[in-house]
């Protein structure tokens, strides 16, 4: 499990998936903005806890998104105090991108799989996630 964390976590991925999706972004950014997308509507505070970085940093980067216009800010659903970050039409189409070069990258380790060994990774990584954020402590918290 470590060894799957340490290479999906190695900046030379973003890097090759961003360049394979024919994208600039600044790498710092790049995560977070794969964090609105899939989190969000998302408060900083949030986002921060959930990329382990420190939360006046992440505002700063959340800044720079929306000054890029991959996102805009709104108040908060359950805080109206609160900004939450939301992707923008260009931010969706950013992270759509993202997602087909995802894909092609990942079709020629794939097609050397049966589809029952697809599906038997995917239902025995849902069940580890699933059981892992059943556990005390830090966890996801969509409904």
């Amino acid at each position: 499990m470590v060894d799957l964390v340490v290479q999906m976590n190695l900046p030379q991925r973003d890097d090759t998936l961003l360049r394979e999706a024919g994208l600039s972004l600044d790498r710092a950014l790049f995560p977070l903005l794969v964090g609105i997308e899939r989190y969000g509507p998302i408060g900083v505070v949030d986002l921060a806890q959930r990329t382990g970085r420190d939360h006046t940093t992440v505002s700063r980067q959340v800044a720079k998104l929306g000054q890029l216009g991959l996102i805009e800010r709104q108040p908060g659903a359950v805080d109206r105090r609160v900004n939450e970050a939301v992707l923008s039409a260009r931010g969706r189409t950013m992270t759509q991108t993202l997602d087909k070069a995802r894909r092609r990258i990942a079709a020629p380790i794939l097609a050397k799989w049966s589809d029952e060994d697809f599906e038997l990774l995917a239902h025995l990584l849902r069940r580890y996630v699933d059981d892992l954020m059943a556990l005390p402590g830090p966890r996801d918290t969509r409904a």
